[in-house]
């Protein structure tokens, strides 16, 4: 699979206080370019709603009193990932927003983007990683999880539900996926 060196590929993982961005907030956003050199980004963010699903945060082991402590106003934060984006990214790049489900994150970091930043700066440009690996391996959906593609690319990372580390390993599997392609 050609990667076009004028496009930026970031791995994006977030953790949530639940499963829309109308009702729950967006926790944390971990970020890195997929390919050298690898450049990070995280940030917890104040939640703008009270609501909770207890096992999302049990999971990420977030605290929403800590992070209304403590977290970065979302307009703050929306607008550091904002310049992030742009910092790495050549000015001649498209940037493409890459996730292990990307249509969750996806859903979180749009709608905070154009909630508090105004515009979306991967533009509506998103890879979803399961699809990748369905089509790919020529497997059925319910085969697709993270636990299976990384058994599949002898990957030992378990998720950690720490959105930067979530994000790195994701860019370790799509290098992977990416170089897989290549050799067929």
């Amino acid at each position: 699979m050609p990667v076009n060196r004028n496009e930026t590929y970031i791995s994006v993982d977030v953790e949530t206080a639940g499963p829309n961005p109308a009702n729950y907030s967006l926790l944390s956003i971990g970020a890195c370019t997929v390919f050298e050199p690898i450049e990070t980004f995280y940030v917890e963010l104040q939640p703008i709603h009270a609501t909770v699903v207890p096992e999302a945060l049990q999971v990420s082991g977030l605290s929403m009193d800590e992070l209304q402590r403590h977290g970065v106003p979302p307009e703050q934060a929306m607008g550091q990932f904002a310049e992030w984006v742009k910092q790495v990214a050549p000015k001649d790049s498209k940037t493409v927003f890459v996730a292990f489900n990307a249509p969750f994150d996806w859903m979180f970091v749009n709608d905070y983007f154009h909630r508090f930043v105004g515009h979306n700066p991967f533009g509506y440009s998103a890879l979803d990683m399961k699809a990748l690996f369905m089509g790919l391996r020529g497997v059925a959906w319910s085969e697709t999880g993270f636990e299976n593609a990384t058994k599949h690319f002898k990957i030992s990372h378990p998720l950690t539900h720490n959105a930067l580390q979530d994000a790195r390993d994701q860019a370790e599997l799509f290098r992977k996926m990416l170089k897989d392609k290549e050799g067929e």
